[in-house]
């Protein structure tokens, strides 16, 4: 209980000093890695996720889902997302995505294993929520408004694992309506009918255990790479770039597992950003996002 308590003070106690960020979905994803379903087959995550973000809007977005594993390669996850932005323009919630993705992992050799990963995301909205009928900056917005496609690659050796994914919008059905030259706010780019460009993430882990095989750690560095400069419509109909929203981002990230038992475990992440893009319309960047689960197996 000590060491748990211990190690909720160092992640709680970042979060005042730390600066961090989210990402459209391609972060979490990578997580699908590295989940590990023992002697059963199913598992159940309900979470939350508190985000500061550049300009001081604060996000609450807590999530559910459910991974099958079918047999020792094969699992298949599910998972729904909610967000809700508070800030200058007000407070706005609603549904964000929802995610399937499967992994398959093939057989471990000499502690050298490979897996792969293929998922999609699906928009619940068109990213043009409003308040008081005023439309608001992707900062808001509790989707981007995309079908996305993820691949991604994971290389496990010994305690490190390094995992690559790309995600690629395939589907863009972003109705957004923000224009900056209207708002009293300068913080937010225009992003009326915006078009975004794929992203690419590689992330390097170590994991390891405490003595007792009850809590598990894993610090992790995050680079993900925004390949192209996005795009909107100005008010004569014409697509303008964004400049500067190419580039990449240094993340680093931090997790904590504890292991109730056999079927039972909470888990809780702090990260961060080291390096971010000039300009980031999409409203994805956090100063720091801090985040709790819980885990059951059955």
């Amino acid at each position: 209980m000590k060491k748990l308590l211990f190690s909720c003070i160092i992640l709680f106690g970042s979060f005042g000093y730390s600066q961090g960020c989210s990402d459209a979905g391609i972060c979490s994803i990578g997580n699908s890695f590295t989940s590990v379903i023992d002697s059963t087959k199913n598992q159940i995550e309900v979470g939350n996720v508190f985000g500061k973000g550049v300009e001081d809007v604060f996000y609450i977005s807590p999530y559910v889902s459910y991974t099958r594993a079918f047999n020792e390669h094969f699992s298949l996850t599910t998972k729904i997302t909610y967000s809700q932005a508070s800030g200058s323009f007000g407070t706005r919630g609603n549904i964000g995505d929802a995610f399937l993705i499967g992994n398959y992992k093939f057989l471990e050799k000499n502690e050298k294993q490979w897996s792969t990963l293929l998922g999609i995301k699906i928009p619940f909205t068109g990213s043009n929520d409003k308040i008081n009928n005023f439309s608001i900056p992707l900062d808001y917005q509790s989707s981007l408004g995309t079908y996305d496609l993820f691949l991604g690659a994971d290389f496990k050796y010994k305690k490190w694992n390094f995992n690559s994914v790309i995600q690629i919008p395939v589907i863009n059905s972003n109705g957004n309506s923000y224009f900056d030259e209207y708002s009293a706010s300068n913080d937010f780019p225009t992003t009326n009918l915006f078009e975004r460009k794929s992203d690419v993430l590689f992330r390097s882990m170590y994991t390891f255990k405490s003595k007792s095989q009850k809590f598990t750690y894993k610090p992790n560095f995050l680079f993900i790479y925004h390949l192209g400069n996005d795009t909107y419509e100005d008010i004569f109909g014409k697509r303008q770039e964004i400049k500067n929203s190419e580039g990449i981002t240094i993340n680093a990230n931090f997790i904590s597992n504890y292991k109730i038992n056999d079927r039972n475990s909470i888990e809780a992440s702090i990260a961060f950003p080291v390096v971010y893009r000039e300009i980031r319309p999409d409203g994805l960047t956090r100063s720091v996002t801090l985040g709790i689960n819980y885990k059951y197996s059955f």
